[in-house]
């Protein structure tokens, strides 16, 4: 019995990000020495995209990304195009754990300066062209959650001049990533995945601390993000497939934020109008799968049970075995399998080589197949 899907998210799927080769990682730093031109280095980006979108069809997934190849970071990128957006120092200091101990790190926030406003042209528009011409599998684009202008620095780090009034930066917010959404979609796209770190950072009572230092309230932030999220993407076209991915960090094999999705999975499931779920459930401080019980009929979670943190080979009986236990919360048609992660955040920091990272997602390919019927 087959319980393949043909439309997104894929029984089989992976996050977004993949090992960049260091060829692709000498040529940007060259770039950026300005050793090289911007275009050189797009020709170069351009076809470790086409290999690599090869790579992820020859293993077996109906997904493709770029692998997010053209960004040094999953989110950077993509919130610095906007304009009167930059960076700035964080008021919070976030704890990276890993299996070699603690390390305290402050994330660079963004500060909003002035009205927000997008290139024309948009932001991954052509990226996501260039991805579409080149695969065959269906393109995925991944955008960095609309909550991620917001959080780090809070109201403070929005400018009173051009939001005396926070609803408008929300509005605004909402509205340029219509419009983003909008032009994707005039280009053929019909997968986005958001990713979403805020929501799972709240979950963390140290992190809540925080947020409650910088003025905001952590109890309400999550309907706010929700609204957000809601509003970005209320005009999306018929047949796009809008999902979310939660996570708790990840960078070299490290996390930030602890605890199970129990506090807001009634909000996640229910309040947010996407229409998939990438969770993070790699280890055991994502918390049990009873979260799973508000999953609505309709939607989807993709549980990530092979983790991007570490190039240890999962077997397939056990994945099978947390599949099973993930079932008795939600229905097997309603779940699907992932890394809990992308392989690569940022430039940098991987904890796996590029064959681990393909034994691990032909391992997601080859257990999906068992379990559904069909990757």
């Amino acid at each position: 019995m087959s319980m393949g899907r043909s439309k997104p998210p894929f029984r089989a799927e992976h996050v977004g990000s993949l090992i960049r080769s260091d060829a692709l990682i000498a040529a940007r730093e060259r770039a950026e020495k300005g050793e090289i031109e911007s275009d050189e280095l797009e020709r170069i980006q351009q076809a470790a995209i086409r290999e690599v979108v090869r790579l992820q069809e020859e293993v077996g997934l109906k997904l493709a990304t770029d692998g997010e190849y053209n960004r040094q970071s999953w989110h950077r990128d993509f919130m610095l195009k906007f304009r009167n957006v930059r960076m700035i120092p964080s008021k919070l200091t976030v704890r990276f754990h890993s299996a070699e101990g603690d390390r305290l790190h402050s994330p660079p926030s963004l500060a909003v300066t002035g009205k927000l406003a997008r290139p024309d042209g948009g932001i991954f528009v052509d990226d996501f062209r260039f991805l579409a011409s080149v695969a065959r599998a269906m393109p995925k684009i991944t955008l960095p959650s609309p909550s991620v202008m917001h959080f780090r620095g809070g109201r403070a780090a929005i400018d009173a001049k051009a939001y005396p009034d926070i609803v408008a930066f929300y509005d605004d917010l909402a509205r340029l990533y219509r419009e983003e959404i909008r032009d994707l979609a005039r280009a053929g796209c019909r997968y986005v995945q958001l990713d979403e770190v805020n929501l799972a950072y709240l979950c963390d009572p140290e992190l809540r601390r925080q947020v409650a230092d910088i003025g905001e309230n952590p109890e309400a932030l999550p309907q706010t993000y929700a609204k957000l999220i809601n509003d970005a993407i209320r005009d999306r076209v018929e047949g796009m497939t809008v999902c979310m991915h939660l996570c708790r960090g990840n960078f070299a094999g490290a996390w930030i934020a602890e605890g199970g999705y129990e506090p807001i999975a009634e909000l996640i499931f229910n309040a947010i109008d996407v229409d998939g779920y990438f969770l993070e459930y790699d280890s055991a401080r994502a918390g049990s799968f009873e979260p799973l019980r508000f999953l609505p009929k309709g939607k989807v979670a993709v549980l990530g049970l092979v983790t991007t943190k570490s190039g240890a080979l999962e077997s397939k009986d056990d994945l099978k075995r947390r599949i099973d236990e993930a079932a008795k919360h939600a229905p097997l048609e309603q779940l699907a399998l992932s890394p809990q992660c992308g392989f690569s955040s940022g430039i940098g920091g991987n904890t796996m080589d590029i064959p681990g990272e393909i034994a691990k997602l032909r391992l997601v390919v080859d257990t999906a197949r068992e379990v559904w019927g069909s990757a």
